[in-house]
């Protein structure tokens, strides 16, 4: 089948307000090839190109605080209108975008949430971890978050409401930056030096607050102040008014693969309470690594 042209019946045309066609969406056409076996890395194939188009719709959509349009995601991917219908209309078909049938908007769909619902649920890393971070949340009363490397962000795989009326506006599955999260600075904390030099030039550093540091001299001076005391500190970097300390997981060859913060209002600073959050989320982070190492087919999420 390798370079051969398929052509894929689409499903039957979804009821959608905002996208609406002569007639129902075209059958979509790629080119099928098969990857060289056990090998990812290898140079582009035939029909790749498509592919990634689905992928860069959907990370769009995924980036997005707030429902989307056609016309936007066609602004912002640079993709001409006509192929980001195509798009939409069979990742709404699928049931990997939902369309708002009031106004036509965009967002994820049930059935992505549900893929990465499962994964999540199954991660060797957040099942070895679920207990710790409750044990953790329970004994802070605060939010406590579980996060992964990915790619120049950080991922969260878990997160543990207070237990307070106080609620953050971080969720499962979003993407933050390294620079202005308690979880990024633990991980590049946690990093070998030479590792961590080759990423900090990589970083994005965008102002989230008044608070955010931006000039990389200064976050490699915070970082190395951060890997002498084994633990990090976001003072209202990423969120206005929030608070969080960082600890890095590592793996059973001693390096990073994960983090955890513990976040909470600011004026509860001024109480006191950060001497009585680091020993416990170290303690979390230690035992969650006893964890990971007793776990004989324990599947590491840190990239390779």
């Amino acid at each position: 089948m390798c370079g051969r042209s398929m052509t894929f019946q689409a499903p039957p045309w979804p009821k959608m307000a905002g996208i609406r066609l002569a007639r129902p969406f075209p059958n979509l056409t790629f080119m099928a090839s098969r990857a060289p076996t056990g090998e990812f890395a290898a140079p582009p194939v035939a029909g790749t190109a498509a592919f990634s188009k689905f992928m860069a719709v959907l990370q769009l959509v995924a980036d997005l605080d707030e429902p989307t349009t056609i016309g936007d995601l066609a602004k912002r991917s640079g993709y001409p209108r006509t192929t980001v219908y195509r798009i939409v209309a069979a990742l709404v078909a699928e049931g990997m975008l939902r369309e708002n049938p009031r106004n036509g908007t965009l967002s994820l769909g049930p059935r992505l949430m549900q893929l990465a619902s499962r994964s999540w649920a199954r991660s060797d890393l957040r099942l070895a971890a679920i207990e710790a971070l409750k044990e953790l949340r329970d004994l802070t009363g605060e939010t406590v978050h579980l996060a992964v490397p990915n790619g120049n962000t950080m991922v969260y795989i878990e997160k543990l409401e207070s237990i307070s009326a106080v609620r953050m506006a971080s969720r499962i599955g979003t993407a933050v930056s390294m620079h202005s999260t308690a979880v990024g600075k633990a991980y590049l904390a946690a990093l070998p030096a030479e590792s961590r030099e080759r990423l900090l030039p990589r970083l994005d550093l965008p102002r989230y607050t008044e608070h955010t540091v931006q000039d990389l001299d200064v976050l490699r001076r915070q970082i190395e102040t951060f890997a002498r005391q084994g633990w990090s500190v976001d003072e209202e970097e990423n969120e206005a008014g929030i608070y969080c300390f960082g600890g890095a997981i590592r793996d059973p060859r001693g390096e990073p693969l994960a983090a955890v913060s513990i976040s909470t209002l600011r004026f509860r600073q001024k109480q006191d309470k950060q001497a009585a959050y680091i020993r416990p989320l170290l303690e979390a982070c230690r035992t969650i690594e006893r964890r990971i190492a007793e776990t004989p087919a324990f599947d590491s999420v840190r990239e390779p």
